[in-house]
């Protein structure tokens, strides 16, 4: 019946009454009602995940309906686990619930925009010029330069064609290349395991063209340096199906229920099948709803609680009793029966260097890399010996790197002593003490305490003898329990070490730290190392993290908990797990077509290149052990870096002070080869680095592109200073030139504003970078694009799948930067072509450079200068073909880099012939320049590549990539492949349903249906030996950086003075309402990830709107503040303004401001400066530290993303008080809530 006719007879539709009047029967149309059935049907459901960096990696069902997203579901297809065993689903969480909304939303970006003052100067410079010289008369004209720059941030853009946008950037990168040099440009993008093809698609751009990739996970500060201190890697973890093994946790640091939400049931199933739980955090965090006991340390103080727990297991499971499994464990698998020589000191001696089989006069132990074979005291023998597995024997190839209990000298069974109380022979040993140095958590003690321990004396080559002490021997006098057992404190007295004295730094009462100490360990003794430790960044976000880090996994080591199912470490901060990494790293950093590619670590750079050095107040010597000599240490932290770079520590970026295409022109000139040409140059001093004076224009960075990522936003420490400094955009910094002066860097009494001429972000939405760039790309979302997605909290490789076409304009991050390519290859006609790059590389972690500094005190261009040796004293110099008009082919083309050299990953290496050729027919080239090779064209044919090469998902690769390390190991562990040398994982097998990746030696753990994935069960089950100096889990560090900075052991530093909050800052600022400092915490939020959904409606809606701070009830009265009142933080470093939340679950003395808020939602302006108020990162400034530079030094040594500098932020402080106005520059309001 038509709708007319229904209308017409609409008085006629009752037929009848029934049930005594109570219902009435009708004749009409009930069409309506299908709106309400087909609510929820859809025209297709397509299977793609969230690359967000979210840890979950979580696959889901998405919905499209009339060639829309119109939701999203959980998938519930996960392989199931063994029957005694908790399933995988349901993984999901309200934020991935609601992406969807970001497809079609305003927030979205749909074409190209180019800010417009920039496009003005363009177009009118096109006009006359060819594209390179336009870019080349707007830079060189510091007027029309800085008249785009100032704009940055305030709006204007005008939407402008892909072709327009790709030429100005290609133009402006050529320019840049031939100017200044191709390390001028940089690329930031963080976490490729989240959508690994995305961030590939920059980074192969960038090392084709021989750009710079900075690290992202040290940046975050979501590497613990503790990690790669400890075990050699980066951080490899179990996955969170093993908590549920587990029979005791300690949730640490980390709000597992909120921020973990696909992985929380497993806790919960855990506890339910009977396992102890202990959270441990400041506040009254969602988690510890679930725990038997919550334990609320001071913030910033747990490494104290940690070393108190330490204290009592040493104390009752090592001395008063010995733990046969714990025994046995701690001998095999630490370094704990290790020699050290110990120093001389003024009142005694100190720990010094490990003794090295160079040491010794015997003949027999002087093999091939003696300095990296460290030695124990044999019990049964009675003389020093060399046990096998240490760094040493890595790289010999003679497979005797193992953990075998083997002299490798005699071939004999090795009986090492853990003590050498036996001896008779005692020393007085001094250690340091910095319990009373800090902004807050002290107990004050002597800086130095005297202790005795059992030493021998052994006599070395040189004909002296020195006194050793077993680390163990070392480690219990450090804790306090020295070899006079009549000496030792009890748990009642304040004495550094004991409950006691951490009840005073953290408040915890001394019963319960005892207790929850007792109860870990007791529970690794019965069950043999099912303890475990949740960690967080709660923990890892403080300036003396791996002081905390290290404590917490001296508890575990002394357990016997690593690499045990159910017992480890559990640190999930960052997706970092990029389980086909080997795969995928050729493709990624343009491997295929030569090498090596510029890498930079992110902290250094944003550190030196935001100018955030030249208002430093924290000085190397103030964080001197009182047993170090502080005269030989330089005046600033940028002098230290310097020092790093110089050494070939760490990575540079820019790399030198000219540009590196001159170099070869010149070398080639002289008639001399390139890399000597460049190394007497740098010796000399004729070229200088450019780090000795990063505010040089020279040394500038030029041209960044940001694409996965809010820079600028969620993750920029320091954002007023990038604002100022980096971008010369409108900042609101308040604070003023440091008054020290560096000794090896140029100071300009002038700090530049400005030094991007183009910044270009990749986005589909606006976010606060965006925002403050001069060229935004649309890209696709994750439902609109082919990529691959892993996660350290499963074992599964999860697809990204275009459920729709790129809506609008927007295009995947792989064809952008393949149209950007093809673009320069066009324009580099006549401009570059063929050219010789110079290229420095650090001493790397896996390469036998990691033993270029054996006692880690080489140095050049000093004032005691040695002779420079590239790889050994100084960085790496490569020579690099570059071939600029064959970008474009090469970037779509997969190079033949892979069957000459193979493939490699961890130190690994093994052919790939046969995947190349098969890879040739599946995937032929559409390149006329290489016809024979295989394509990269498409970003399925760049995902299908990753999944042929990789061991992870190609049984075949798996299977040599065994033999590579059972040849190292001199073992054989082809077993460990459990039978898929046969198996292959395509996309076309993980759109169908999730697929657990293959066993691989590149990673510590295995896996399969029937067990969990732990890691470090390889080196405990299989002897593989850790990737230290050791070879074994290191409790010990003794590179003399670490010496000097009395971090030997783990042991308690107070969270650092930054100097932030003065007096006069809040005076001069005074609006008349109570203002009081408090420490400034970023924890990560419940309705957001980072900064994506902080600007999503349906989140919004669910949280308050907008910025907040959490604040105490105590801290709320003093400052006359009630909830949802408008605040304002501020001090040295920048301003932001939200709202109140007032809360009796946060501790007085701190304000937490989750992480993170967006620039585009609900922020007015500041009362102090007059202009829009920032966010959380407006507020932090970086401050590095030292000992993370270290490098050349087996497990110290630098690698991308695996160990330098880190971006602590959590030992920060603000000063708050209540708003009287609050200006949204088109209305005023009052503060009041």
């Amino acid at each position: 019946m038509s709708q007319l006719i229904d209308r017409l007879l609409f008085f006629k539709k009752y037929q009848g009454k029934f049930a005594g009047g109570h219902g009435v029967n009708t004749d009409e149309s009930r069409a309506w009602e299908d709106t309400y059935r087909s609510r929820w049907e859809s025209e297709k459901i397509v299977r793609s995940t969230h690359g967000v960096n979210c840890t979950g990696s979580c696959s889901w069902k998405i919905y499209v309906k009339s060639g829309l997203v119109t939701w999203e579901t959980q998938q519930t297809d996960y392989p199931r686990t063994r029957p005694d065993m908790p399933n995988h689903e349901p993984r999901g969480c309200p934020r991935g619930a609601s992406y969807s909304w970001y497809l079609y939303s305003s927030n979205r970006i749909r074409y190209p925009l180019v800010r417009k003052r920039l496009v003005e100067l363009w177009r009118e410079k096109r006009k006359t010029l060819d594209a390179v010289s336009a870019w080349a008369a707007i830079q060189n004209d510091p007027v029309a330069r800085q008249s785009y720059q100032a704009q940055r941030g305030l709006g204007g853009f005008v939407r402008v064609s892909w072709d327009e946008a790709n030429e100005l950037i290609a133009a402006a990168n050529i320019h840049t290349i031939k100017t200044w040099g191709p390390d001028r440009l940089v690329g930031f993008s963080p976490i490729p395991a989240m959508s690994m093809l995305s961030y590939a698609a920059g980074t192969r751009y960038l090392s084709l063209l021989g750009g710079t990739c900075l690290s992202f996970y040290d940046w975050y500060c979501d590497l613990p340096p503790a990690s790669p201190q400890t075990f050699g890697d980066q951080t490899d973890v179990p996955e969170s199906l093993d908590w549920y093994n587990s029979g005791y946790l300690l949730v640490w640091g980390s709000n597992v229920s909120m921020t973990r939400t696909p992985d929380a049931h497993f806790y919960t199933e855990a506890r339910y099948r009977g396992a102890k739980s202990v959270v441990i955090a400041p506040d009254y965090v969602e988690v510890a709803k679930f725990a038997d006991l919550w334990l609320h340390p001071r913030q910033g103080t747990d490494s104290a609680l940690a070393l108190a727990m330490v204290h009592v297991i040493l104390r009752e499971f090592y001395l008063e009793r010995q733990v046969p499994y714990f025994q046995d464990y701690a001998t095999r698998y630490t370094d704990l029966p290790f020699l050290v020589i110990l120093d001389p000191s003024d009142a005694g001696q100190k720990p010094g260097r490990l003794l090295r089989a160079a040491d010794l006069a015997d003949d027999r132990y002087h093999t091939t890399e003696a300095d990296w074979k460290p030695l124990v005291w044999d019990r049964e023998q009675a003389c020093p010996a060399m046990p096998r597995g240490s760094a040493g024997f890595r790289w010999e190839n003679e497979g005797k790197w193992n953990l075998e209990p083997f002299d490798a000298v005699t071939g004999a069974p090795l009986t090492p002593s853990l003590s050498l109380g036996e001896s008779g022979e005692m020393a007085t040993v001094l250690f340091p003490y910095f319990g009373g140095d800090g902004r807050f958590g002290l107990n004050e003690a002597e800086p130095v305490h005297a202790r005795k321990v059992p030493v021998r004396s052994i006599a070395l080559k040189t004909g002296e003898h020195v006194q050793c002490a077993t680390v163990f021997d070392l480690m219990t006098a450090h804790y306090g329990l020295s070899a006079d057992a009549t000496a030792w404190p009890d748990y009642e007295s304040n004495v550094p070490g004991t409950p006691a004295w951490q009840e005073a730094i953290t408040g915890v009462p001394r019963e319960r730290c005892i207790a929850v100490a007792r109860g870990f360990a007791r529970n690794a003794e019965a069950t043999q190392g099912r303890s475990m430790v949740i960690l967080g960044a709660g923990l890892n976000h403080w300036y003396n993290m791996d002081m905390t880090y290290r404590a917490i996994l001296n508890m575990l080591m002394l357990c016997g908990c690593i690499g045990q199912n159910g017992g480890g470490w559990a640190h999930y901060v960052g997706q970092e797990k990029l389980r086909p990494s080997a795969g995928w790293g050729p493709v990624a950093f343009a491997g295929d077509w030569g090498g090596p590619p510029r890498r930079m670590n992110g902290t250094s750079f944003f550190y030196a290149h935001t100018d955030q050095w030249r208002y430093e107040q924290l000085t190397p010597r103030e964080q001197l052990s009182p047993l170090a000599s502080p005269e030989k240490w330089p005046q600033t932290v940028l002098d230290c870096n310097i020092q790093a770079e110089r050494r070939g520590w760490l990575p540079s970026a820019p790399q030198l002070a000219v540009n590196p295409l001159q170099l070869g022109q010149k070398a080639a000139q002289s008639g001399q080869d390139p890399a000597t040409y460049v190394k007497d140059a740098l010796v000399s001093g004729s070229i200088k680095l450019a780090c000795e004076d990063p505010d040089a224009p020279e040394n500038w960075p030029r041209n960044m592109f940001v694409w996965r990522s809010n820079l600028l936003g969620a993750s920029g420490k320091g954002h007023e200073y990038f604002m100022k400094h980096l971008l010369g955009a409108p900042n609101n910094v308040m604070n003023e030139d440091s008054d020290q002066r560096p000794d090896f860097a140029k100071w300009h009494d002038k700090a530049p504003e400005g030094k991007l001429d183009l910044l270009t972000t990749i986005d589909f939405r606006m976010s606060t970078t965006a925002m403050f760039s001069d060229v935004v790309l649309p890209t696709a979302t994750w439902y609109e694009k082919s990529d691959l997605n892993t996660s350290d909290m499963h074992t599964f490789i999860h697809p990204l799948q275009a459920a729709v076409d790129p809506a609008w304009e927007a295009r995947t991050d792989w064809s952008i930067f393949r149209g950007l390519a093809e673009t320069f290859q066009r324009l580099a006609k006549g401009q570059l072509e063929s050219e010789t790059d110079v290229v420095l590389s650090p001493l790397q972690k896996d390469t036998p450079a990691e033993l270029a500094q054996p006692y880690g005190d080489e140095i050049w261009r000093s004032e005691h200068p040695i002779a420079g040796v590239p790889g050994k004293t100084m960085p790496q110099i490569a020579i690099v073909p570059r071939r600029y008009d064959e970008v474009y082919d090469r970037y779509i083309t997969l190079g033949p880099g892979l069957e000459k050299k193979g493939n490699a990953d961890h130190g690994l290496q093994w052919d790939t012939t046969a995947e190349i050729q098969e890879l040739k027919q599946t995937h032929p080239s559409v390149s006329a320049k290489y016809p024979e090779r295989s394509s990269l064209f498409q970003d399925t044919d760049a995902v299908e590549t990753v999944l042929m090469l990789a061991p992870e998902t190609n049984g075949a690769v798996s299977a040599r990539s065994w033999k590579s390390l059972s040849d190292k190991t001199g073992r054989d562990l082809s077993h460990r492949l459990g039978g898929r040398d046969g198996d292959r994982i395509t996309f076309a097998d993980i759109i169908t349903q999730p697929r657990q990746v293959i066993n691989s030696p590149v990673w510590s753990g295995v896996s399969s249906t029937q067990e969990a994935y732990t890691a470090n069960w390889l080196n405990v089950h299989e002897y593989v030996p850790w990737r230290t100096l050791t070879g074994r889990l290191q409790f010990y560090q003794d590179h003399p950086w670490l010496r000097d900075f009395g971090e030997t052991f783990a042991t308690y530093k107070p969270p650092i003075e930054t100097h932030s909050t003065p007096e006069a800052l809040g005076a001069a600022h005074d609006n008349g309402n109570p203002v009081i400092p408090l420490n400034f915490l970023t924890p990560h939020q419940k309705w957001g990830i980072h900064s994506t959904y902080a600007e999503n409606l349906i989140m919004l809606t669910l949280g308050r709107g907008g910025p907040v701070v959490w604040i105490s009830e105590d801290d709320a009265t003093r400052l006359k503040i009630v909830d949802n009142d408008w605040v304002e933080a501020f001090n040295c470093n920048g301003t932001l303004v939200a709202r109140a939340v007032v809360s009796q679950r946060i501790p007085s003395g701190a304000a937490f401001m989750y992480h993170a808020a967006e620039r585009t939602a609900n922020v007015p302006g500041s009362e102090i400066t007059g202009k829009r108020a920032g966010i959380h990162n407006s507020v932090t400034r970086v401050v590095m530290k030292p000992t993370h530079m270290v490098g050349g030094y087996a497990h110290l040594s630098w690698s991308f993303n695996y160990y330098g500098p880190v971006g602590s932020n959590r030992d920060e402080f603000i000063f708050l008080r209540k708003m009287n106005d609050v200006n949204w520059f088109d209305t005023t309001e009052k503060g009041q809530g």
